[in-house]
């Protein structure tokens, strides 16, 4: 592993969206670095008003950023909130970005999403996938705000010689995920609808989609690891993948995940309803190349969040 290029340690680091499931994994892996972590929350600063965030930023004056606040949810709020997706997540992002660039942030650390990827990319798909082909529709909305913050890092970086580089999770799982069955991404609503099926003493459950998709699942400390991993070990213009390496069916994962929580009825799929990406593996070779690897296997993580969300379903979602 080569060594680190930016110390952390002594540092005033900004963690913006630090009550979401990245963000407050980002808090917990920074306090191992020996810096000062700098938060807000929504009561105090809009980070969608441009004016708010320039005067946060004049007032405390943060060293580095970790731009992981972002309006997130899956396929259905995606599809049903296209303009919301859109505008709040370019509001926040370029807020962020130019206020820091204005109180000269020496480091920052944009994340992005795999759904930048287009729709029909190669597997596993390689950084250089980025803006070849249509993306897939269901979350365009949401993917295209993520690619603009991509650019507008290497803009940044490009015109005025900022240190801001950008990484690209797949699919992120652990605590402090959103259970609520109208906006939440496939895993925790597979473990909503297992819980409550056995809860309930049903005899099926229902997924929607066929459940041939495939799908990479990376725990979100692990995330907060790579992170750190990044921030203090890479500069460059092109944004490096974060996966697991792995992915496995939707049918597969929600048979894990019935194992996990105990419930042994029928599953049933629902192929009205959409797939969405048949795949999306990531191609996590340059991270992996650089010294980092993901520790946390699937099982593992997903029984962690289920003993979690039984010990307090309310406390694990993401605000």
């Amino acid at each position: 592993m080569a060594d680190p290029i930016y110390a952390l340690a002594g540092k005033r680091v900004y963690v913006a969206g630090h009550r979401g499931m990245v963000g407050s994994a980002i808090v917990r892996r920074l306090g191992q670095e020996g810096c000062e972590v700098l938060t807000t929350d929504r009561k105090t600063v809009d980070l969608r008003d441009q004016a708010a965030v320039r005067g946060w930023f004049d007032a405390e004056r943060p060293d580095a950023v970790f731009l992981a606040a972002a309006k997130v949810g899956g396929i259905l709020a995606n599809d049903t909130y296209p303009a919301d997706f859109l505008y709040e997540n370019l509001m926040i992002e370029a807020n962020i970005i130019e206020a820091a660039h204005r109180t000269d942030v020496s480091k920052l650390l944009f994340l992005g999403s795999s759904c930048i990827y287009p729709k029909e990319a190669a597997q596993p798909i390689v950084e250089e996938s980025l803006l070849t082909g249509p993306l897939e529709p269901t979350n365009e909305w949401y993917a295209i705000a993520k690619i603009a913050g991509i650019k507008l890092a290497h803009a940044y970086r490009r015109q005025h010689g900022r240190d801001y580089i950008s990484a690209m999770p797949t699919n992120l799982y652990g605590p402090g995920d959103n259970f609520d069955l109208k906006n939440s991404h496939v895993l925790p609503a597979l473990i909503r609808k297992a819980h409550d099926a056995k809860a309930a003493g049903a005899d099926a459950m229902g997924i929607w989609g066929t459940g041939t998709p495939r799908r990479e699942f990376l725990h979100v400390d692990d995330l907060a690891d790579a992170c750190v991993f990044l921030m203090t070990h890479y500069s460059g213009d092109g944004h490096i993948n974060v996966g697991y390496g792995d992915d496995v069916t939707i049918r597969e994962l929600t048979e894990l995940v019935c194992d996990i929580v105990g419930f042994d009825g029928k599953i049933e799929t629902d192929p009205s309803k959409p797939d969405g990406t048949m795949r999306k593996l990531m191609d996590s070779g340059k991270l992996h190349a650089m010294g980092w690897s993901p520790r946390i296997a699937l099982r593992d993580g997903i029984a962690g969040v289920y003993a979690g969300f039984v010990a307090d379903p309310d406390g694990q979602r993401a605000v």
